[in-house]
Parts: C-alpha cells; sequence; structure tokens
C-alpha cells in the first residue's frame, strides 16, 4: 500500500497538474463499493457532481488525498493497494481497470486526461461538502502526521499506551502515514525490536526512533517514493527509495549491519548485537 511518501508524491504530481482546471467531463466505470458520494447530494451521480468543478487546491493528510473543489466540495480518496492516477493521452488506449477518467479544461493539458486505475478495486473515491468531510470515518480519527509532530509529543503518546512499537507505528490513529516499508525502516535504524514495548524503550532511544522517522520520510520523499510493487508518480515514473531499503522486503537475507541471516518468523529471537527486524511476524493491514 502507498505510504506517507508515496502519496505525497502523487499529491505534488495532482497539485501540479489539476489546480485552477475544471472537470468538463467524468466518465464513472467504477463499482459501487469505490465510488461513492455523501447523503448530502441527494443520491446524484458522482460525475455529474464534480462535472464542472474547478480544482482549487491538492493536500494530504495521513495516506489520503483530498482534492478540494469550489461550491465547498471535496474529493476525498484513498489509493488503498493498487490504486493510482495516471495522466495519459486522450487517444492511449483504456485499460479496463481505468475506473474513472476525468477530462479538463486548461489548455495545458490539451492531448492528455487523468484516469483513476485500480486492479484490485480496493481503492475510493468518495465526495463530501467540505463542512463533512472531517467527520468521516478515516479522517475524523487520524493522529499527528510525522513530520509534524515533535519528538516530545511522539514520546509522549508511546507512554499513554504501552504496546508493541510496530503496531503502533501502523496505528494510523497513533501516527498519521506510516506504514510497513518507514516503520521496518526506522525500527531498524534506531535498533529497535518491533515486538519491544513502547513503555520500555527509554527516552533516549524514543527520541533517536522519532529522529529516523523523519529522516527517512524526508528521503523518501525527495526519490519519490518507494516502488516495490505497482506504485508510480502520476506522470508513471516509479520512486527510487526501493534501492535504499535495509530490511523491508528481505526476510531470509544477510543483515547489512552484521551480516547475519535475518530471522525466519518462526526463527526464534534476532541476535542479540544486531536485532533485525523480523519483518514478516507484523504486517500493515490498513
Amino acid at each position: 500500500m502507498p505510504e506517507l511518501p508515496e502519496v505525497e508524491t502523487v499529491v505534488r504530481g495532482l497539485h501540479r497538474l489539476l489546480c485552477g482546471s475544471v472537470f468538463v467531463r467524468v466518465v464513472d466505470r467504477a463499482p459501487a463499493k469505490s465510488v461513492s458520494v455523501s447523503p448530502s447530494f441527494d443520491s446524484r451521480p458522482f460525475a455529474e457532481l464534480l462535472t464542472g468543478r474547478r480544482v482549487l487546491n491538492v493536500t494530504r493528510r495521513g495516506k489520503n488525498i483530498l482534492v478540494e473543489l469550489d461550491r465547498d466540495m471535496i474529493l476525498w480518496v484513498h489509493l488503498k493497494m493498487t490504486g493510482k492516477f495516471r495522466w495519459q493521452p486522450v487517444t492511449a488506449p483504456r485499460d479496463r481497470h481505468d475506473l474513472v477518467v476525468f477530462d479538463l479544461d486548461s489548455t495545458d493539458t490539451e492531448g492528455y486526461h487523468l484516469r483513476f486505475n485500480d486492479y484490485r478495486r480496493f481503492g475510493r473515491l468518495r465526495l463530501y461538502p467540505a463542512d463533512e468531510v472531517w467527520s468521516q470515518p478515516g479522517l475524523r480519527e487520524l493522529g499527528p502526521e510525522p513530520l509534524e509532530m515533535s519528538a516530545e509529543e511522539f514520546m509522549e503518546r508511546c507512554r499513554q499506551r504501552p504496546r508493541m512499537l510496530k503496531p503502533a507505528l501502523l496505528d494510523q490513529s497513533f501516527i498519521a502515514g506510516l506504514g510497513n516499508i518507514y516503520a521496518d525502516e526506522a525500527l531498524f535504524a534506531a535498533r529497535l525490536h518491533p515486538r519491544r514495548l513502547t513503555s520500555s524503550v527509554s527516552t533516549v532511544k524514543l527520541r533517536e526512533l522519532h529522529g529516523h522517522i523523519r529522516r527517512l520520510l524526508r528521503r523518501a520523499i525527495r526519490l519519490m517514493g518507494t516502488s516495490v510493487d505497482s506504485y508510480a508518480g502520476v506522470n508513471g515514473t516509479p520512486g527510487r527509495f526501493q534501492r535504499y531499503l535495509q530490511v523491508y522486503g528481505r526476510e531470509g537475507e544477510p543483515c547489512p549491519r552484521c551480516g547475519r541471516r535475518t530471522a525466519q518468523p518462526s526463527g526464534g529471537k534476532p541476535p542479540r548485537d544486531c536485532r533485525p527486524l523480523q519483518a514478516g511476524l507484523i504486517s500493515d493491514a490498513r
């Protein structure tokens, strides 16, 4: 699933392409579970509501994309596992997984349009009035943004509820935007086992973990995210952070720190002098 750096990369691409433009035509071929509108719109179709709306801004909250439209409307998007936006020529053959197509009025977009593609169909596109969207499940409970949260707030949140480190980092109400990739990488960088309780970690180590989370996220954003499956930016360019992964997806390979092979999910404790992540033990289902 795209995490904070990947979603941030998509948001920046959409902001550059969409802001100031009007949706002049929207073709909706998505299944009912993929596209929805607020009951406040009196059952008007998704495509009809979007047509004629001008894009004012594109922002991110956690792993969520928020497209701000005129007349106080928000297009709220969650990419889930395989959802993606693609800026493509109008004449390009339609893929059967192109669920929604957005045509724009801007002269800068002549010959191109935006497609939402999702072959697993877990992604969600939802339309809400601006004054309703932040009260919706999936947004209202989100925790702080990791790049905005201070070390003191991070430590305080760790002390409030003792639990294993990795599930805490994956909990979007604890901290918004992290998933398996950056949780694994940050814990390894801080030399902390994912099953260690937050309450057992010293102040020094928690501050160190907070610093690694911010450092890794910033670097991944600069490199346009991590492409380990189907993720790519709006222009189709893959991310480059996967070249620098230390532990994510490397179960059974030699540890980059001590050279030993990392423990498998059933393989007992990792070496004391390294304690590499057993990344397969705890997964991100969000």
